[in-house]
């Protein structure tokens, strides 16, 4: 009989798996105070929500009784209406570090995941922390969740005896949802235990299938509702005080405008009129000694919010939008530019995306650049003219994305560049496909792409990739494939390095979907690469690789792996010819990573790197280490200090051409170098209140690469000395950024923006090894600029104007 007993609750549990729990949302017509205490009576009669089971680390474990969760959902003509009763047996061990917007620290967590049209295909998640921190992203399975989105919604959670509250007031105009006169959507509750690390979800979400947007439970009861016109409105104003020793100081006002506008239920139009990105976080600029340029992050919020549908098929790189200059200036003997262009303003921008109800995802994004000169002075008699290096320029992406069986997707894209004048013009489209069966157990991807350039000599070029993986399980494994011809380039308005190979890969793996008596999580993969030149045929990648990643049940999270490149390859683009390669010897390359449990107060992230090679002294090694001290709720630092080595490097240094003999080539230099980096970087975070924070930033940066001896590349990719004398190609670069800001949220959406930053860099031959030296040089010398600015934005709702209009009427 006790048997018999067990077994029944636990085959319930197990039936549930394949069920989707309903929950009926009651409408209501009187006030309800957002203040986090659930008083007023019309909560008494709500439906409650609950038997959550644990997402992660033991998927599918029940939630203890000590700390069971009720929620209730309410709703009237406006809003819907989120109240949580999330109990702990040990009220005074919930964590609740106070933390930015969107960045919850160490603090217990409440989310509630929307999907208004009840499709499986994308989540509006909300979320507050026990310190009462609000977050909110966009979620897809094919992206992840986008915190970059932000909506604007009301909410508050406070501490009680019995564990915590959260209640939420949530527009319909943050939301997406169909006309019909009753609704259904899908629905999920979210909690997050910090100090156990174990996250539970109200309905199942299986880990072993490979989705989590279309395992929903179900919102019934919500009728006669309507979507509202989401019409946004965010004027700013900012003023900027810039100084330099040397320069005269000088303060500037801008102003303008954010529109947010919905054009239906489904499609929204974002544009920016004056754009103002004067606050936006500094690049964290490196000593480049390779062919390619580097790649920045982007950090203007209108080029990433809600970009989902834009990076499908990797083609849009948004910081091409505003950046460098696309041509050099022509220079005359005797002329040198005296004023460099670094970025081409921003004139205006503009976005359109959305889903039907159907699947068919549009996304149109417009963007105009002015016309920018640059500065050309003649030496000798001191004229000075202005020449064109970025004419008007219009970019434009379209992508067409149908999803089916909610879980697969086809998508066409193009990207265009139209330059004014005779200047280049780009135009890509690519085919993107990602299929998966019902039951998301296989996967078939890829994509192709095509790119035409019009320039003075028009070039055309594809690129191609495929797929198949199982998605599901313990073991998994995936194989693939990629195809590049020589000339594709879709670099106008996408970033690709590498072209003219074709690669075949391979990856299986293995992984634990519940805990064990020593690990919470565990997974080992196994990699296998190898790439060739399309025209040589040569072998330019090849790598075997093995990692394992796993965290222990006290929340301690260790890697460790080994690369280990067995043949020679050839680099076709380090010597920056056509048709030029270098022989790269064989090598393996060991790391490891730890990172302790961010629950205590102090914490330590420590990564350290070797690759030995089988060339004779020719080495490389280097160790990131990153403690961190929380010393309360309110004030956390953290510290990185990263340095790299690497001996006997060979890197590209010079070229010369041999104009007597036309079909000598040009002799490629070489140099066998050492180059050393150092970086120091400092976060801290004071948060006066979950509204107010106070952030910190300082980085310092030094590398440099000390030529040993000169190389001369020959035809067979093998290098050998070159004794005639070029000027010095030592390369040292040092640069310093602080930025201090505050922060404050005085009302749903509108933020004040307080910031000092100050900043400067060097590139020198010479290479002066005084570590401080590097340092007080740039901090005593003109080269360091102070900025201080104030920033402010608002944010108007056009039903909530509408709304006080109609009651003073």
């Amino acid at each position: 009989m006790k048997k018999i007993v067990f077994y029944i609750p636990l085959l319930i549990t197990i039936w549930s798996y394949g069920q989707k729990k309903v929950l009926h949302s009651q409408f209501f017509t009187d006030n309800i105070s957002i203040d986090g205490k659930l008083d007023e009576p019309v909560w008494n009669n709500a439906a409650i929500a609950t038997n959550f089971v644990m997402y992660q680390p033991d998927n599918g474990k029940p939630i203890p009784e000590n700390q069971k969760t009720e929620i209730k959902v309410l709703y009237n003509n406006d809003e819907i209406y989120i109240g949580a009763l999330l109990y702990d047996n040990d009220p005074n061990k919930i964590l609740k570090e106070i933390s930015q917007r969107d960045n919850f620290g160490t603090a217990d967590l409440f989310g509630v995941f929307i999907n208004g049209f009840n499709d499986g295909q994308q989540n509006f998640e909300f979320f507050v922390s026990a310190a009462d921190v609000q977050g909110d992203c966009i979620m897809t399975d094919a992206n992840g969740e986008d915190y970059s989105w932000d909506a604007v919604w009301i909410s508050k959670a406070i501490l009680t005896d019995k564990g915590w509250t959260v209640e939420i007031k949530i527009p319909y105009a943050a939301l997406r949802f169909s006309a019909e006169d009753k609704q259904t959507w899908g629905i999920n509750f979210f909690r997050e235990i910090k100090r156990d690390r174990q996250k539970y979800t109200w309905n199942l979400v299986d880990t072993k299938i490979g989705t989590f947007t279309q395992q929903n439970g179900i919102l019934e009861g919500i009728e006669n509702i309507k979507p509202p016109t989401r019409l946004f409105l965010m004027p700013y104003a900012s003023f900027y005080l810039n100084a330099a020793d040397g320069q005269k100081t000088y303060g500037t006002i801008k102003g303008g405008m954010d529109i947010k506008y919905g054009i239906n239920d489904a499609f929204t139009l974002d544009a920016i009129l004056i754009p103002d990105f004067g606050q936006t976080k500094y690049d964290d600029q490196i000593l480049n000694l390779g062919p390619f340029e580097q790649q920045f992050n982007e950090n203007r919020a209108f080029f990433t919010e809600g970009t989902d549908l834009f990076n499908k098929g990797n083609m849009f790189y948004s910081r091409r939008i505003g950046g460098r200059p696309s041509t050099e200036p022509t220079l005359n003997e005797n002329e040198e530019i005296i004023e460099e262009v670094q970025n081409v303003n921003l004139i205006n921008a503009l976005k359109v995306s959305g889903r039907t109800k159907k699947g068919l995802g549009v996304g149109i994004l417009n963007a105009v650049t002015e016309k920018t000169f640059t500065t050309i002075k003649d030496t000798i008699f001191g004229e000075t003219r202005r020449e064109v290096v970025e004419p008007l320029t219009n970019y434009n992406v379209l992508v067409l994305d149908q999803r089916f069986r909610k879980n697969s997707s086809v998508t066409l894209i193009n990207t265009n560049v139209t330059r004014n004048g005779n200047f280049r013009d780009a135009n890509i489209t690519g085919l993107v496909w990602d299929l998966n069966t019902k039951a998301n157990t296989y996967n078939l991807s890829g994509n192709v792409k095509y790119s035409l350039i019009n320039d003075i000599k028009d070039k055309s070029g594809v690129f191609s990739t495929l797929s198949f993986a199982e998605t599901n399980g313990n073991y998994r494994y995936s194989v693939g494939s990629d195809f590049v011809t020589k000339d594709f380039d879709p670099n106008d308005l996408g970033i690709n390095f590498y072209t003219n190979y074709y690669n075949f890969y391979g990856n299986g793996n293995y992984r634990i979907l519940n805990p064990t008596k020593l690990f919470n999580t565990f997974r080992i993969d196994y990699d296998m690469y190898v790439e060739f030149n399309k025209e040589s045929g040569k072998v330019q990648e090849n790598k075997i690789s093995s990692e394992v990643n796993l965290s222990t049940i006290k929340n301690n999270y260790y890697g460790l792996g080994f690369t280990f490149f067995p043949l020679q390859s050839n680099d076709y683009y380090e010597p920056r010819a056509e048709n030029r390669y270098v022989i790269i010897p064989r090598k393996i390359e060991v790391w490891g990573s730890i990172s302790t449990n961010y629950n205590k107060k102090f914490a330590l992230d420590l990564n350290p790197s070797i690759i030995f090679t089988d060339e004779a002294g020719r080495m490389a090694y280097g160790v990131d280490i990153g403690p961190r001290y929380r010393f309360n709720e309110k004030l956390l630092l953290t510290y990185t200090f990263s340095f790299n080595r690497k001996n006997n490097n060979k890197g590209y240094i010079d070229s010369v051409d041999d104009y007597d003999n036309k079909n000598t080539p040009e002799t490629i230099i070489f140099a066998n170098r050492n180059v050393i980096t150092y970086s120091n970087t400092l976060s801290g975070k004071y948060a006066l209140n979950s509204a107010m924070t106070i952030n910190l930033a300082v980085r310092q940066y030094w590398s440099f690469a000390e030529n040993k001896q000169n190389l001369e590349l020959q035809q067979d990719g093998a290098l050998t000395p070159y004794a005639v004398y070029i000027e010095n190609k030592n390369s040292s670069f040092y640069s310093w950024n602080t930025d201090l800001s505050y922060s404050w949220w005085f009302a749903p959406g509108s933020q004040l923006s307080v910031l000092y930053r100050n900043n400067a860099s060097n590139f020198e031959r010479i290479i002066d090894k005084e570590f401080k030296h590097n340092v007080t040089g740039l901090l005593n010398n003109d080269a360091l600029k102070h900025i201080f600015s104030i920033s402010m934005k608002y944010f108007i709702d056009y039903n909530a104007v509408k709304n006080k209009v109609r009651k003073r009427a």
